[in-house]
């Protein structure tokens, strides 16, 4: 049986979200609102793919953007309903059960209202374990398919007009730069429903398990907190959190030189130093941390593994909230301990990529991947 979901499970899926944000940005507050509205008004339920039919139609809910605190987004809950309301009309046939593209400070919890009110369950699977930059690396396995999709999205600012509802169909890769641009139009952050796909291919090609390991980091965090008070907790929520990833802490420092540009494609690319000297290791980012090197140049840990920044207290910090002076701690879990899903094994996903933060990445990922990881199983 599912799960159904309440309001003592928001925070916990806000802050496990918030570590798998891998320095991504997003919205902790517009994740509480969603998952709040979503327990209040109804009885959200999270189910494992072996208890839908293989024939059911899954969706992606996804928000749309790289909202930085200078534009002017807007995106109310009600807009994740439209769009997947938008996405049945266009079907003709219902939908069963919502997906995420990728775990985050709010992603975690984007499938939680339309199942409240529309009765899609929530879908125990993503399309990435932690944050990514590309919207094909979330796609598990359908970036470079050939196969028409349907992809909707609403949202935007009402004040300034910007409010936009639109329904698009074609190959993946031709009409998600056409919803990249929508959200762009709207203020910089839109609600989306894209690609379905049957429950048997989700079972294949996701990453299981994803959103339930996302409510047991937050609970662990949570527990360590009302445990600890004054020095001990910060150490006792980053031990709490490197014993549930099975990660560990990979970087400890100050950090020394942030040269990081926003681009006019809407990615955050560059680089954070932390230490000096032959002491010194680099975060490469492109709106999440990518890789990180030491001061010879040698990786010490690529996508998909997760890479995140702590501060004392083991309170995860975005790209953007990093400054020169700050002591962070770099958390690391290697990728041959999660489930990985298959728009992290795609090849296609990586040259883009590459070409925009100047490093491989690729290399790394299929020389060290297991063959047993690429179906995304635990």
């Amino acid at each position: 049986m599912g799960r159904i979901l309440t309001e003592k499970d928001v925070e916990p899926a806000v802050r496990g979200g918030s570590v798998y944000a891998a320095g991504g940005g997003g919205w902790a507050d517009h994740g509480r609102m969603l998952g709040l509205a979503a327990v209040r008004i109804g009885r959200p339920e999270l189910v494992s793919v072996e208890e839908l039919a293989k024939d059911d139609w899954v969706a992606t809910a996804a928000a749309i953007g790289a909202p930085a605190g200078t534009t002017a987004w807007e995106m109310q809950g009600v807009d994740y309903v439209k769009a997947v309301r938008l996405l049945q009309e266009a079907m003709g046939e219902p939908i069963a059960a919502l997906m995420v593209g990728q775990n985050g400070r709010s992603s975690t919890l984007n499938g939680w209202l339309p199942s409240a009110i529309l009765g899609t369950r929530v879908l125990d699977a993503v399309g990435d374990i932690r944050a990514h930059p590309t919207g094909d690396m979330g796609s598990i396995g359908l970036a470079a398919s050939p196969e028409p999709t349907i992809q909707t999205a609403v949202g935007g600012n009402r004040a300034e007009n910007r409010y936009i509802e639109l329904v698009v169909r074609g190959a993946t890769a031709k009409v998600s730069p056409v919803l990249r641009t929508a959200s762009d139009m709207s203020g910089g952050f839109i609600a989306s429903a894209r690609n379905p796909v049957r429950a048997s291919y989700v079972k294949k090609n996701a990453a299981l398990g994803g959103i339930s390991m996302a409510l047991a980091l937050g609970e662990a965090i949570l527990a360590a907190e009302g445990r600890h008070t004054g020095h001990s907790k910060g150490a006792a929520v980053i031990d709490a959190i490197c014993r549930t990833t099975g990660g560990h802490i990979a970087v400890s420092g100050r950090i020394t030189k942030k040269d990081v540009v926003y681009t006019n494609a809407a990615f955050d690319i560059g680089t954070v130093v932390i230490g000096s000297g032959d002491q010194a290791m680099t975060l490469h980012v492109m709106n999440e941390y990518m890789a990180i090197d030491d001061a010879g140049g040698a990786r010490l840990a690529t996508f998909p593994d997760v890479i995140t920044t702590l501060d004392k207290d083991g309170e995860p910090l975005s790209v953007g909230q990093l400054r020169v002076g700050m002591t962070v701690h770099v958390l690391h879990v290697p990728k041959a301990i999660i489930p990985l899903s298959a728009g992290v094994l795609d090849p296609s996903v990586y040259p883009p990529v590459e070409a925009a933060m100047g490093i491989e990445i690729a290399r790394y990922v299929f020389e060290e991947t297991p063959k047993k990881k690429r179906k995304g199983r635990k």
